[in-house]
């Protein structure tokens, strides 16, 4: 169940967006069976929807796990397009990595292991959409370092807006709002980030109130 919307309108939502595939519900149950954080399909027929909207061919991903949101954006890509993966965890890349060669779409994929932030600076640019799920605390920091190479129209997500783990959305909504409140670092990070983006020149944000809450910020010029 959704921290943010009760359960009925998760399930809805599922029922109304793209029809997962067995290597979805596949991964789905590995998420659930190891109590791994992924988007869910709820979230993750957002993100093909919004890669279909805006007809990516680049995406890169802060943070891609054993390649969950990343899977769902790559079903949408054309054949020559591609998405960036990238993980610390090196046994969790090569799982992404076995997903995406099981589904015959590694050849769009890019799977590089270490820092996103570090590895976004050796990409140029333009990329169609971002989505930024890395450490909480250096979600400005991911911002900065790609905001530059996002076309115009293009899009960045950041998700874990509204809860995850340590976030707290109260906290967030508090600091949003200027007040001085003891704080998670990740609620800090998350609040660091939504004032950030709402007052970036060029970009204009909103808040997808799905799953775990998924900031939508366009590059306008």
């Amino acid at each position: 169940m959704s921290d943010v919307l009760p359960e009925e309108v998760t399930a809805l939502a599922e029922a109304v967006g793209p029809e997962p595939d067995e290597l979805v519900e596949e991964m789905d149950a590995r998420a659930e069976r190891e109590g791994f954080p992924t988007v869910g399909p709820a979230v993750g027929g957002w993100l093909a929807l919004l890669a279909r909207v805006v007809d990516a061919r680049r995406v890169f991903e802060f943070g891609s796990g054993f390649g969950y949101s990343a899977y769902w954006f790559a079903r949408e890509l054309p054949a020559d397009g591609e998405v960036v993966l990238t993980e610390v965890d090196r046994d969790e890349l090569e799982d992404a990595r076995t997903y995406f060669e099981r589904a015959g779409l590694a050849d769009r994929a890019r799977f590089e292991h270490g820092d996103a932030i570090e590895t976004v600076t050796e990409y140029e640019g333009p990329f169609d959409v971002v989505l930024v799920d890395n450490e909480k605390s250096r979600y400005v920091e991911a911002f900065e370092a790609v905001r530059e190479k996002v076309r115009e129209g293009g899009l960045v997500l950041a998700d874990n807006a509204v809860t995850a783990g340590p976030i707290d959305r109260t906290d967030v909504l508090a600091l949003l709002s200027g007040e001085s409140v003891e704080a998670s670092d990740a609620s800090r990070g998350i609040a660091d980030y939504l004032g950030h983006v709402r007052e970036a020149e060029g970009f204009e944000t909103a808040l997808l109130p799905l799953g775990e809450g998924v900031a939508v910020s366009v590059r306008r010029d």
